[in-house]
């Protein structure tokens, strides 16, 4: 059996999902922190470019989609979050 690019993107993208969530239960990463989400998105990024190039499964994209599309939200979320409390911060010290 011979692995092709998007066999080990697949493979290594569980493998980033599977350990944010386990460093998350060990509480080694905060859910909300930038390294969990991006290794959700990448993990995510990677099944999908595993279905898109090799054996495609819709329900399984569709879950990797909301799985990516949840990062990215909590990305987002947490960069909006940082950025009000420097903000605050900077009034207080003002």
């Amino acid at each position: 059996m011979s692995f092709l690019w998007h066999d080990w993107a697949g493979y290594i993208g569980v493998v980033l999902v599977l350990l944010a969530f386990l460093l998350l239960q060990a509480r080694k990463l905060h859910g909300n922190g930038l390294v969990f989400q991006l290794m959700n998105v990448l993990g995510a990024v990677g099944v999908m470019l595993s279905l898109l190039f090799g054996s495609f499964n819709t329900s399984a994209f569709v879950m990797q989609l909301a799985w990516l599309l949840i990062g990215i939200y909590g990305i987002a979320n947490s960069a909006r979050v940082r950025r009000e409390l420097r903000d605050v911060e900077r009034k207080i010290h003002s």
